[in-house]
């Protein structure tokens, strides 16, 4: 059964999520007795099974015979390595920044979800603390409060000691 890249994993899935399908796949997997345990259930019970784990793209049925498909879950890990991430997912790992993107508008929205995870609106921390908090979504948490300062998100006050979500940072958390 043909999936649509990418969703390939979901039949696999739902497959498994069946305790008497997990079962028969397991026996198929160590190389148990599957017909002993299909014939144990019922006509249609039987079918159900053998239906579900060749529509999962697991299991063929080779001359009456089922054999685990080989290649789905490398084909599976494939798809998903192939995936892209979009907007701002494509600068983080794990959620951590791992890059900065060099479009404006781009850097602007990264900036702005930094801002609305470290700051609430009417907060006042000092720079050890917005330190702290950045250090959790960068490595380098002096460049990014610098970056969050340069773009208008967060404002310093003039001996640096102090930090705010100013009104354009305030205006991301409502929009």
């Amino acid at each position: 059964m043909a999936q649509e890249t990418g969703n390939r994993w979901r039949p696999v899935i739902a497959a498994l999520a069946n305790p008497d399908v997990r079962v028969a796949f397991g026996l198929l997997l160590g190389g148990g007795d599957l017909t002993a345990y299909l014939d144990a259930k019922s006509p249609s019970r039987r079918a159900h099974i053998v239906r579900v784990l060749t529509a999962s793209g697991a299991v063929r049925a080779e001359g009456g015979v089922l054999a685990l498909e080989p290649t789905v879950f490398a084909d599976i890990l494939a798809d998903v390595s192939r995936r892209k991430a979009a907007g701002i997912g494509r600068f983080l790992v794990n959620g951590r920044i791992t890059q900065y993107p060099a479009s404006l508008r781009e850097r602007d929205d990264l900036l702005r979800w930094v801002a609305e995870r470290v700051l609430e609106h009417g907060e006042t921390v000092s720079e050890p603390v917005l330190t702290g908090r950045l250090r959790v979504l960068a490595d380098d948490a002096a460049l990014l409060r610098r970056y969050l300062v340069d773009a208008g998100f967060v404002d310093r006050s003039r001996d640096g000691a102090a930090y705010t979500l100013n009104e354009k940072g305030a205006q991301s958390l409502s929009a």
